[in-house]
């Protein structure tokens, strides 16, 4: 199930999209389904327009390929609706793209040394921390060995 922003955000993909598939006046048929159900794995977002010769609504029809594909309706206006469905095919795609992106970004040398100075003194300032933190520890272990020392005497 989508939520509005989601349908929102299909809705404004959908505005440049090409109506695709067509219904005539034979409605809904085997033929329109197998064409839905190829387009819906290709693109996931399918704009049909059915023609006036049709005998059913372009809600109806949207309902009666949701059905038969598995798709969601996501808008109806007029004589035109878009469904949509999940695409294995074109969420690879999308991952190969999405990877190609992330390996051409550039590197700011600048903040890349700046970064690399703060990350060194940082760990200088847990160096000496550690280290100041240790002498602490034994001069305390050192004082309660000299109260035990005199408490004896």
């Amino acid at each position: 199930m989508l939520t509005s922003k989601q349908r929102a955000e299909f809705r404004a993909q959908a505005n440049t999209l090409e109506t695709t598939l067509m219904v005539g006046k034979d409605g809904v048929t085997e033929n329109v389904v197998a064409e839905a159900d190829k387009l819906l794995t290709a693109r996931e977002l399918v704009k049909g327009k059915v023609l006036e010769a049709a005998l059913m609504s372009a809600r109806e029809v949207s309902d009666a390929l949701c059905e038969a594909t598995g798709a969601e309706g996501i808008s109806c206006v007029g004589n035109k609706f878009i469904i949509w469905r999940f695409s294995e095919k074109c969420q690879a795609e999308r991952n190969e793209t999405g990877r190609a992106k992330r390996k051409e970004t550039k590197v700011n040398p600048v903040r890349k040394g700046a970064q690399a100075r703060r990350a060194a003194a940082k760990a200088v300032r847990e160096q000496r921390n550690e280290y100041f933190r240790q002498q602490a520890i034994e001069k305390s272990i050192e004082k309660a060995r000299e109260r035990q020392l005199r408490e004896k005497d």
